[in-house]
């Protein structure tokens, strides 16, 4: 009866002191605090819509594709500042440096792609 006792209390103190040491976005930021970004990528010479771009947030494992109006959203972004880039067939990868979230802010961009000449 001691052990099975002493194991119980030694998972306890596990999970506790797991809960109180834990590093990661969801136990600093609650979901609430979350912050979004969204936009419209173009054709910086025609300024017609671009679909299927992928769009990756550097530092996270997010990555999105414009819909065929050429728009997209990335929601549940931990604040901070972000790098997005961008990768098209056909069109120069783009980088968009320092988009600063603030939390529950909903940051709106229009992104310009260049053809590959």
């Amino acid at each position: 009866m001691k052990r099975i006792l002493s194991i119980v209390i030694i998972g306890i103190v596990l999970m506790i002191s797991n809960n109180v040491f834990a590093t990661g976005e969801d136990a600093v930021v609650p979901a609430s605090a979350k912050a979004s970004i969204s936009g419209k990528v173009l054709d910086i010479k025609t300024g017609e819509s671009l679909a299927g771009v992928a769009i990756s947030v550097e530092g996270t494992n997010i990555k999105v594709y414009t819909d065929l109006d050429g728009s997209f959203t990335v929601d549940g972004i931990t604040p901070g500042n972000y790098n997005l880039v961008l990768s098209l067939i056909s069109y120069k990868s783009s980088l968009v440096e320092n988009i600063k979230l603030n939390p529950s802010s909903k940051e709106n961009i229009d992104i310009k792609l260049d053809a590959v000449r």
